[in-house]
């Protein structure tokens, strides 16, 4: 399997792109949500660079089996609305690789939040989108904001962000 290696300068630069997409979108999230721990840096660069408040929410599917994953009434609560305005939320995430961790926020916040209500069905790409640095064609999900396509499909490669190997440069 090959090995795609990003820099911190392509982050930077994938950050700023998916700004420029919100921007040209006129769609503006009250606050962002990094997923931990991939998403986490993202969303931070990409907070301070809007000026929008960001928060983390833990949903370590492949590295932790599904076990322990957060779940969020709050945010839930924010994306649905019910006796307040529902608020804008952006879910950031380094990549959309499976669709796993995208289909997991929808089902536990519609579980956390009046489940059988039809406005669920509006919530996403309304109330909530989705923004990754990388896309897997492949996926069973699909993203809003994206600054890399990839195809696993086609050709099966794994991704390497920064973050992950800053170590080895270290030692």
């Amino acid at each position: 399997m090959d090995k795609i290696y990003y820099t911190w300068y392509d982050i930077e630069r994938y950050v700023a792109d998916i700004a420029v997409q919100l921007w040209r979108s006129e769609w503006r999230p009250d606050y962002i949500v990094g997923i931990h721990s991939g998403g986490s840096i993202p969303a931070v660069m990409l907070g301070k660079m809007l000026g929008i408040k960001t928060y983390t929410l833990d949903v370590r599917l492949r590295d932790g089996d599904g076990q322990g994953c957060e779940s969020n009434c709050w945010m839930s609560e924010d994306a649905f609305g019910g006796d307040k305005d529902a608020m804008k939320i952006l879910i950031v995430d380094d990549i959309n690789d499976s669709g796993a961790t995208i289909e997991w926020i929808k089902k536990d916040w519609r579980s956390l939040c009046l489940p059988n209500d039809e406005r669920w069905n509006t919530v996403w790409s309304n109330n909530v989108r989705i923004a990754v640095l990388v896309n897997n064609l492949s996926s069973t999900q699909e993203v809003d904001y994206q600054s890399v396509e990839i195809d696993k499909g086609e050709k099966n490669c794994w991704i390497v962000f920064p973050w992950e190997e800053w170590h080895k440069s270290n030692t």
